[in-house]
């Protein structure tokens, strides 16, 4: 790979969730900081969206891994659950042992027994689940159940749901309006503008053992947020993709072109979108200007010479 080449020790815009590469833009220290205070608070729902790719599981596993002791977690990362085995899963994760055939009441009851012991010991409990979104309807209301355990004067478990938008419009739903109304703190993750993708690449690079990061101008990084409209997970495709070509080539600075490249190269690249538009667009026109360079001749030669140049002109130019 391009290692040697740049001088780094690792691939600095691997896809992982990798918490050595946080880098802390203003969007997820914001998140975290709602996040501290809001689990700080004890409240009993938090929420964080974001577009995907925009870092949420990675602000996840920043939250996990920077937990002092006071707190217990159970961490959900893949909720496609129905409520009995969200109820399990939750269990095991607090390390509560059920019965084959255990029921809610069973549930609420050793899970309560277990929360008690948690908040005797001067700890909280914290369940985190991952995507959030793709939580059914039923197990939001199960999730809401396990909320009502509590003190007199706190909630026995905190929750924070990380989710895509759809998570938005899914607790907007009129039948979860009870748990809505208990989301006491939420934010949304912003994508980033060009001076932070400048500021984001340099320090992957800089992890990644470059000795200055100075491997993308701010200029290319305009064209980056362009064709990524500043969503992380796609800055760091076209990222990777740029420097095995500029590796390819032998240069040591990545170029406007590279990233270009790489951005057609790329699925969910603004710009590839529009590769594809204009060759539907394309495809359509071809044949309609033959059409209407028929109904020309048609009408006469003798006067419509100039509007057959223009025709051949248009075709030249979209054929391009």
């Amino acid at each position: 790979m391009y290692l040697y080449h740049f001088g780094i020790r690792e691939l600095p815009f691997t896809l992982t969730p990798n918490t050595q590469f946080f880098f802390g833009l203003p969007s997820h220290k914001e998140a975290i900081e709602v996040l501290s205070t809001a689990l700080s608070a004890g409240e009993g729902f938090i929420k964080v969206t974001g577009e995907v790719g925009t870092g949420k599981t990675l602000i996840c596993r920043k939250l996990l891994n920077e937990l002092d002791e006071h707190f217990v977690t159970a961490y959900i990362p893949n909720p496609y659950l129905n409520p009995q085995e969200l109820r399990r899963a939750v269990a095991s994760e607090l390390g509560v042992e059920l019965s084959n055939d255990s029921d809610q009441q069973e549930f609420s009851q050793r899970i309560q027994k277990r929360l008690i012991e948690i908040r005797k010991s001067k700890r909280s409990a914290v369940l985190i689940i991952d995507e959030a979104q793709a939580l059914p309807d039923d197990s939001i209301e199960a999730l809401r159940l396990m909320t009502n355990l509590e003190t007199e004067s706190q909630k026995l478990m905190q929750v924070v749901l990380f989710g895509q938008p759809e998570l938005n419009a899914k607790i907007a739903q009129d039948s979860l309006r009870q748990l809505r109304q208990r989301i006491t703190f939420s934010y949304h993750l912003q994508q980033m503008n060009a001076d932070q993708i400048y500021q984001y690449i340099r320090h992957r690079m800089r992890v990644a053992g470059h000795p200055n990061g100075e491997v993308f101008e701010a200029k290319v990084c305009e064209k980056i947020q362009r064709f990524t409209r500043g969503t992380p997970r796609l800055v760091n495709i076209v990222c990777h993709k740029a420097l095995m070509l500029c590796f390819g080539e032998g240069a040591k600075t990545v170029s406007e072109q590279h990233i270009k490249l790489a951005a057609l190269d790329t699925e969910a690249a603004e710009t590839a979108h529009q590769m594809r538009w204009l060759y539907r667009f394309n495809k359509w026109l071809l044949p309609a200007a033959t059409l209407a360079l028929l109904a020309i001749f048609a009408l006469g030669f003798s006067h419509s010479y100039a509007a057959i140049q223009e025709m051949g002109q248009l075709m030249a130019m979209v054929s391009k």
